[in-house]
């Protein structure tokens, strides 16, 4: 039962959504289509990327986990610093890009590769070859600042290394040509010359020992400098990442549907009206007798008589037949017609049934017992001075001139004759019983017209002397609350309540139009009249205008 109800609801909902696939479908064309061209409408932006590789200190290199750790934190520590202003400052000098740096950091993304000593720097711009510029130029900015910073350590001690070599340098030019002065002069004292000899040797003993240290600084500088080397340039894109137009664009769409999908849910959800047979099974546990689609009508000519070969006669013969079946046990003979509100169009049903039944060969009266706003005699051209209000007031019920000939085979009209001041007193009375009971000897089958429900208690009192009782319901204006007071009503006064009529069903549009056979209307629709019109085309409507099957009685 769980799963049934599951795909019930399911059902019902797919059903909504189909009812409204024309907001949903708009919906999503209006989205999809303002993102298009939004997206149009904005520059591309490109995408370059490189990749550089952190080459460690071989004095670092050591394999344990702290040396591991340490590599990783180099690595992050020059992601980090690949985008700080020092090093976005120096390509900005360097390309003359007349921006400040923060604007070029908004277009700069670096990435560690995940276990691994590889930085994945991209870089966004309006402009592929800039894009790709900047990318190489930051690498080679880095790749700079970073050696001179790591050689500014060593800077010092180099520097003072350098300029004792210098001086040493000096010196032992200067022995050397002292020395070489006294060699060419045979008077020359050997003193000095000795002393010059040992001070030249102590010179560039000296020299020897300084040169060792100074190399070894440079060793020490190289072995503890990490470098920067890029792996793979950036080349110019030839496609923008962004905007992605068809995908944006699609994306657009789908929440447009989502979001008219929500509003139609929604709104089906809130509406308090029957819309459909399964709505008048489930909530009022009525069968429903007939289904009559909306037609053009033509005044108050009864689309049965009027157009007897159409689909909406055809679905009012239809309801004829259930009304048969309605009570097989107990045979219905007479039938009173009501409905919860005035719009419904009871007394349109009423006639057209009466017609229908007529139509099979069988004596039917069509009683007015709206002793308010009586219609009847409108829809059959008939005069309404005498009727069943003048019955009240005969000592013997006597119907010469109550009841009229309706120009229908089989057909007679009681009307509701002068209005009195007390219908509902009228209705209930025993002689309303007595007046019933005499109609339904004289013929097969009695159409009574009522008040609606909810207006006044006319139907009410007069439901329980009926044989059966037929609610007529326009799907999408009666509210659902009037359905189940009316309902109720009728089963208070044990009112035999056979079932329900749905009136004026828009069946072309509606989003229930699977209860309706579609093919059977087509077949009638395009049916051509004897005079060769058809009503599809709305041909019947350019006919020469027809004689009128009810002449008004004087």
């Amino acid at each position: 039962m769980e799963n049934q109800s599951i795909s019930e609801d399911l059902r019902r909902y797919l059903v909504i959504l189909w009812h409204w696939a024309w907001l949903i479908l708009l919906a999503a064309i209006i989205c999809g289509g303002a993102a298009y061209i939004l997206n149009k409408r904005i520059p591309p932006t490109y995408q370059a990327s490189t990749t550089v590789r952190i080459i460690e200190a071989p004095s670092t290199q050591v394999n344990d986990y702290y040396s591991l750790y340490t590599s990783e934190r180099l690595a992050q520590t020059y992601t980090e610093l690949l985008t700080k202003s020092p090093v976005l400052q120096g390509v900005i000098d360097r390309l003359g890009l007349g921006v400040s740096p923060s604007v070029i950091k908004a277009r700069i993304y670096s990435k560690l590769v995940e276990n691994t000593s590889l930085i994945e720097i991209k870089v966004t711009d309006t402009d592929p070859e800039q894009a790709a510029e900047i990318a190489n130029t930051l690498v080679i900015v880095f790749a700079e600042q970073n050696q001179a910073m790591q050689a500014s350590r060593y800077a010092s001690s180099k520097q003072s290394l350098e300029e004792q070599l210098a001086n040493l340098e000096q010196q032992i030019q200067e022995a050397s040509i002292s020395l070489t002065a006294m060699d060419d002069n045979p008077n020359s004292d050997e003193v000095q010359r000795y002393r010059l000899e040992m001070d030249l040797s102590q010179y560039r003993n000296t020299y020897a020992n300084l040169m060792q240290s100074y190399e070894q600084l440079r060793l020490a500088e190289a072995q503890s400098t990490s470098n920067v080397v890029q792996v793979e340039p950036a080349v110019a894109p030839k496609l923008p990442i962004r905007p992605k137009v068809i995908n944006n664009s699609l994306l657009a769409a789908a929440a447009g549907i989502i979001i008219a999908g929500a509003i139609a849910i929604l709104i089906e959800t809130l509406d308090d009206t029957l819309r459909d047979p399964e709505d008048v099974s489930r909530l009022l546990g009525l069968p429903v007798l007939g289904i009559i689609a909306r037609h053009e009508g033509n005044g108050y000519i009864p689309v049965t008589a009027s157009i007897p070969r159409g689909p909406v006669a055809e679905a009012f013969r239809g309801l004829r037949t259930n009304v048969q079946f309605a009570s097989v046990d107990k045979p219905l003979h007479s039938i009173l017609v009501t409905s919860p509100s005035p719009s419904d169009g009871k007394s349109t049903i009423a006639v057209n049934l009466a017609i229908a039944i007529a139509q099979n060969q069988r004596k039917v009266v069509l009683l007015d017992a709206d002793l308010r706003r009586p219609k009847i005699h409108q829809y059959f051209k008939l005069s309404n001075r005498h009727g069943m209000s003048d019955l009240f007031v005969q000592s013997q019920v006597d119907f010469q001139d109550a009841i009229q000939d309706s120009n229908q085979e089989n057909l007679n009209i009681m009307t509701s004759g002068p209005l009195p001041p007390n219908p509902s007193e009228l209705l209930g009375s025993e002689k309303m019983v007595e007046i019933l009971h005499q109609i339904c000897l004289q013929a097969d089958m009695v159409i009574i017209d009522t008040p609606p429900l909810l207006a006044v208690t006319d139907a009410t009192v007069l439901a329980p002397r009926a044989d059966g009782v037929m609610l007529v319901i326009k799907p999408g204006a009666t509210k659902i609350a009037a359905c189940r007071q009316a309902v109720d009503q009728l089963r208070r006064v044990g009112a035999n309540l056979v079932g329900v009529v749905l009136n004026e069903v828009v069946i072309k549009n509606s989003r229930y139009s699977y209860f309706f056979n579609k093919g059977y209307y087509n077949y009638y629709f395009d049916y051509n009249y004897e005079d060769g019109t058809n009503p599809q085309n709305g041909e019947h409507k350019k006919k020469k205008k027809r004689k009128k099957p009810f002449e008004a009685v004087e």
